[in-house]
């Protein structure tokens, strides 16, 4: 098989991964196929920077060395 018959093949493959043939046009559908890829890339960036922002602040939270900031009128007020 050629590397341009491959990468075609490989192309319908996730097309039809990301869901149902949009068209009956071959174009339109790999229009709607690149926009439904480029949003799958989006959900998958921002999943990986919540997942890291989780995992990086997992155990920040020391209970016996946290700095509080008072308020100058109300001192035992914690902000």
């Amino acid at each position: 098989m050629s590397k341009k018959k491959k990468k075609k093949s490989l192309w319908r493959v996730w097309a039809k991964a990301l869901g149902q043939k949009a068209s009956d046009s071959d174009r339109e559908s790999d229009v709607v196929a690149i926009i439904r890829t480029f949003i799958f890339l989006t959900y998958l960036i921002t999943n990986i920077a919540i997942v890291a922002n989780a995992v990086r602040h997992w155990n920040d939270n020391d209970p016996f060395n946290q700095e509080f900031i008072t308020h100058p009128k109300y001192p035992d007020i914690r902000m």
